[in-house]
């Protein structure tokens, strides 16, 4: 296994760096050495022929800034490259080695094939994991704050009980796990939405890490909202920042990472690809500083018992471990707010060792007829239909207490849908007139013929609106 220093003093061993945008975000200062990198001159040789290789000539500085390494850092492994013939320079522009403008040799070319064999990775410079260790730890997700004022702001556009909201706050701040329970379509997943929302503040984390020598991506953009700094390169897409701060890191949202029933125990894992020999990073990993959501919990490809006996150490220990395709293990942090969203009876999918390592237990109930009411109104002001309390009594007389339906909250925004996808179809103007939304609800609920059939008379003695 890859030793990695696990101890608090570790996490503290980073000097304090603001970035001077004044957020308070803090970033990692720019090595000055190749000890300060955490890298070989090899794996940066091997990074810089790879990228010339791809790129053509390029001058000292452009290289800086594609690895994401100072030049300072550069020169001493580009004159070493020199003299071993792997790279010549063709032009000279400036007073310093940084303007000379560098292209392949022959022999370079082929040591850069023979690397890009190894892998095809090229990039910034990844970060060793002490290093990915350390930011993860001072960024740890475990100290976002969350005010009351700000988590009703961040639900304000949703009607929920107030034992939701008490059990919620807590439990973001705490950085430990949720079980968001409930029956379906009542905000579940808007909730677990909102949660990451919640915890946005700005983080750093590197492209890519290298572990025993193999390189592990780590930032995905699908997952990852880059918040961009400095200016750019005229006429180049190139993002200009100061020596300073560590280039390898990239500043982006804290994470909200979302997996559902597609989701299988292989992606847990690091991903190989055999044509790059470049790995992926896990959701676990990619949520790292955020929130890690697995929606539909129980509808996964694999047994609940499966998946959840994979993070019962990481919960407890805050720690995971990896394994290399050589067999190398290694332990990456598990530092994520990780959250099931089910409507399956818990009961019935987890132990209670399992319930016990799950921290905050949340239940998202039906609305009762008063927060039903509230969800209708505000539905109706998004979809422009003039709201009155006669539609709720229809739908309450005539499919709710009729046929025994729970209300849920997702069927106001439903309903007013169909009725919006009717008028559409007739060229007419949606409203809440009974007829129209008795043919809205009668599409949407599953009632069958003889169910409906003796109430259907009573609709037209009811008063047009």
């Amino acid at each position: 296994m890859t030793d990695v220093d696990l101890s608090p003093a570790n996490a503290a061993a980073a000097p304090d760096l603001e970035n001077g945008n004044g957020s308070g975000t803090f970033a990692p200062p720019a090595p000055q050495s190749l000890t300060e990198a955490g890298l070989t001159e090899a794996q940066v040789l091997y990074l810089l022929l790879k990228t010339l290789y791809q790129q053509g000539a390029l001058t000292g500085h452009e290289l800086a800034h594609k690895v994401a390494l100072p030049f300072a850092i550069l020169d001493d492994v580009l004159l070493t490259a020199s003299q071993r013939h792997f790279v010549e320079v063709l032009s000279a522009t400036g007073h310093s080695r940084s303007g000379y403008r560098y292209d392949l040799t022959d022999e370079g070319r082929a040591r850069a094939r023979s690397a890009l064999e190894a892998s095809r990775y090229v990039g910034p410079a990844p970060v060793p994991l002490d290093q990915f260790w350390t930011w993860v730890r001072r960024q740890s997700v475990k100290n976002t704050r969350v005010s009351r004022e700000v988590l009703r702001a961040a639900f304000s556009d949703l009607v929920l009980p107030e034992e939701v909201m008490d059990a919620l706050g807590p439990a973001v701040n705490s950085g430990a796990s949720i079980f968001l329970h409930g029956a379906p379509g009542n905000g579940k997943t808007s909730i677990a939405d909102r949660l990451g929302a919640l915890i946005s503040t700005e983080i750093y984390i590197p492209y890519s890490i290298v572990v025993d020598g193999h390189i592990i991506v780590v930032y995905d953009p699908v997952f990852h909202h880059r918040v961009e700094e400095g200016s750019r390169e005229p006429d180049s897409g190139l993002i200009i920042q100061e020596f300073s701060s560590d280039r390898r890191f990239i500043k982006i949202k804290r994470p909200t990472v979302f997996v559902g029933g597609e989701l299988t125990m292989d992606q847990l894992d690091l991903q190989l690809s055999e044509y790059s020999q470049i790995y992926r990073a896990p959701f676990q990993v990619k949520a790292a500083g955020g929130v890690l959501i697995v929606d539909d919990f129980g509808r996964q490809r694999m047994p609940p018992a499966e998946l959840l006996n994979r993070w019962i150490v990481p919960l407890e220990k805050g720690i995971d471990n990896l394994t290399l395709d050589t067999g190398v293990k290694f332990p990456v942090p598990f530092d994520c707010i990780l959250l099931f969203a089910t409507n399956l009876n818990p009961r019935h999918l987890v132990d209670e060792a399992f319930l016990r390592r799950i921290q905050f237990k949340v239940e998202v109930r039906s609305p009762d007829r008063k927060a039903f009411i509230e969800i209708f109104r505000m539905n109706c002001e998004q979809f422009g239909i003039d709201y009155h309390d006669d539609a709720v009594d229809l739908l309450f007389r005539r499919f709710y207490d009729a046929h025994g339906i729970r209300p849920r909250g997702c069927h106001p925004r439903d309903i007013l849908h169909h009725i919006s996808s009717i008028c559409a179809f007739e060229g007419t103007v949606p409203s809440l007139e009974p007829s129209l939304l008795h043919r809205a609800a009668q599409t949407y609920f599953l009632v069958m013929e003889e169910e409906v059939q003796a109430g259907i008379s009573s609709i037209s003695s009811m008063p047009a609106r």
